[in-house]
């Protein structure tokens, strides 16, 4: 009974703490919060696998086979790769710490040392440990784990962070896994291998749509030179952007037969998908057919622009993924583009040189007419300038998104 009262304390508080995040956190925060408790999820495996070794080689040290030490160094190893590498992810996404990629001189090797020690630790430990050898190796393959995940994703761009979250979202269901064979709890093991491999095929989902090879994100690197295949200056977008306002954008898109909305994480910041979904409602009652066209690493994490439409009421039937919706921006009257850059650049198609060349992005410059909404002419995420911009079809509204869209519902709406 003790340990049932002692479980529900646990249980309880530890909800009713989850309970009180989730209250304060919104849509925008989704990324650097997934992050934050990925980082208790590695946190539990390290202490779980430390605990469990501690209490066996204390009171049934026969009892630690090959299986058992494999399954803790696993759930250790892990574990230290995913708290460090969460807390690092969190700092970039929160804004405490620079999108840009630390480089330190030597990083592989550093990160090829650190790895090589990590496994040295893990063989000693499974060759049946003593209580003091065993704690040294726990030790060991724990710092060099933690030092490894931290190196390793402070030296991956801001803009690869929706792919370090997948990553991050497989390693803890990995972590978990072994923690099932750890403590002979075939539920954890079945979980765990369902979050380790949907966090897999979810990276390589998020891999091919920014045409990024998964080693090279984890060894970090976008956007240096070593990325870059030529000198991309004779590339810099030509021509002078145009700029609208909010009353020809109304009328623009009241006139229209076929409009597509692209968001992007602008959206999200400006906190105007609210907005958004009234636009659609009312233009559908006009006779509009408006639709929306989401990249699969549009906003800071896989679904969460899916997610902030659903939330204002967007009907399902009408947001479509990039490979639905691409060939029809050439039928399309008017694109509006809203807070999106890099995921609708034209120089990922047009310029071998650019940072993002072979990166799949919506056709938003196909279109009849795009009217693109943003805070200022700046590059995107990625650092990469954007040709769509300075296009003789595009026009330029600036200024916050929020405001700017709800003068555009009182337009439109009435």
């Amino acid at each position: 009974m003790a340990n049932y009262i002692q479980l529900a304390a646990v249980l309880g508080g530890g909800g009713g703490l989850g309970y009180m995040i989730a209250q304060r956190v919104d849509p925008t925060s989704l990324p650097q919060t997934v992050a934050a408790f990925h980082s208790l999820v590695g946190l539990a495996a390290v202490f779980t696998g430390v605990g469990d070794f501690l209490s066996h080689a204390a009171h049934h040290p026969e009892s630690l086979d090959t299986l058992r030490t494999t399954a803790i160094s696993l759930a250790t190893v892990i574990g230290g790769l995913t708290a460090t590498g969460s807390v690092i992810a969190f700092g970039k996404l929160n804004g405490n710490l620079g999108s840009a990629p630390m480089a330190l001189s030597f990083r592989d090797q550093l990160n090829m040392a650190m790895g090589v020690g990590t496994l040295g630790c893990m063989g000693l430990f499974i060759a049946k440990p003593t209580m003091t050898t065993g704690t040294l190796c726990l030790l060991g393959m724990t710092g060099l784990s933690g030092a490894l995940g931290l190196h390793m994703t402070a030296s991956i761009g801001g803009a690869d962070m929706p792919v370090v979250i997948t990553v991050l979202n497989s390693y803890s269901g990995w972590a978990l896994c072994a923690e099932g064979f750890m403590l002979d709890q075939p539920l954890l093991t079945t979980v765990g291998a369902l979050i380790g491999s949907s966090g897999a095929i979810l990276t390589h989902i998020m891999c091919v749509a920014m045409n990024r090879n998964i080693a090279s994100v984890l060894l970090g690197g976008f956007g240096t030179a070593s990325t870059v295949v030529g000198d991309s200056s004779a590339q810099m977008p030509e021509g002078e952007a145009t700029f609208t306002d909010i009353d020809s954008t109304a009328e623009m898109l009241k006139e229209a037969k076929e409009v597509i909305i692209v968001p992007g994480y602008g959206l999200a910041v400006a906190n105007g998908q609210y907005a958004v979904a009234d636009i659609t409602k009312s233009l559908h009652a006009q006779g509009v057919n408006v639709r929306f066209g989401i990249h699969p690493v549009a906003g800071r994490m896989p679904g969460q622009l899916n997610v902030l439409l659903a939330e204002a009421g967007v009907p399902y039937d009408y947001v479509l993924e990039m490979e639905e919706i691409n060939d029809d921006f050439p039928k399309t009257d008017v694109c509006l583009v809203i807070g999106a850059n890099d995921t609708v650049n034209s120089a990922a198609e047009d310029d071998p040189t650019s940072v993002i060349a072979g990166m799949p992005v919506l056709q938003v410059w196909k279109a009849e007419q795009v009217v693109v909404m943003k805070r200022s002419m700046g590059a995107g995420y990625a650092g990469a300038e954007n040709p769509v911009f300075f296009k003789p079809n595009t026009d330029m509204l600036l200024g916050d998104a929020k405001k700017t869209l709800d003068e555009m519902r009182s337009k439109i709406c009435t």
